[in-house]
């Protein structure tokens, strides 16, 4: 994975054309709309995970390789072709935070318990699952502060020791991978930076 700044403004909700297992690691094809626009050793996120482009095809797909340890935290050993991912290019130092600071480095995964419409939005339940010791470390939400989850920047309106919720918006349901998420889907979840910071400094 790597070390790149990241807004979690999702700019597409990408296809992922092939997986392919080369050892203990997999290499997905994506299929998006701006492969032509890409470089070799890029960084791209993928569902929140910093990935690197390794390769470029003349056909509007390009292919990241993902390690073991990336597998193990993340989700994204479970995609497969005619899934969609939520793609996100590494920040301009000139550029808006419309988001809050995503390194692209997944924290773990959580669960998906609970869907529910209302007033115009959805409301989406995670649970995950972290120790006690880890969660003082900042590795938590807290009401109205942010999270990524998929890579999606969001504001938690719920929180409680090991689940949380946000409100996704129309636009955002429909346009990033948001809309595939239902009760026992697995995501990816990275907590607030400036909360691990913030954690750190208050340990005495």
């Amino acid at each position: 994975m790597a070390d790149r700044m990241f807004s979690g403004i999702v700019e597409e909700a990408a296809t992922v054309k092939g997986v392919e297992r080369r050892g203990s690691n997999i290499n997905l094809e994506i299929e998006c709309s701006f492969t032509d626009e890409l470089k070799i050793d890029q960084s791209v996120a993928h569902n929140g995970v910093c990935l690197t482009v390794v390769s470029i095809s003349d056909n509007g797909s390009y292919v990241v390789t993902a390690i073991q340890e990336t597998l193990d935290r993340s989700n994204l050993g479970e995609l497969k072709p005619g899934m969609k991912v939520n793609l996100e290019r590494s920040m301009l130092m000139n550029g808006r935070l419309d988001g809050h600071i995503v390194q692209g480095h997944v924290d773990c995964t959580a669960v998906c318990t609970e869907v529910k419409e209302l007033d115009g939005s959805t409301y989406f339940k995670f649970e995950y699952d972290v120790a006690p010791e880890m969660a003082a470390k900042g590795y938590t939400t807290v009401e109205k502060g942010s999270v990524t989850v998929n890579g999606v920047s969001l504001t938690v309106c719920e929180s409680e020791r090991n689940s949380f919720k946000v409100a996704i918006i129309p636009y955002t349901f429909e346009h990033t991978n948001f809309c595939d998420i239902k009760p026992g889907s697995k995501v990816n979840i990275e907590f607030d930076i400036i909360g691990k910071y913030l954690a750190k400094l208050m340990v005495k």
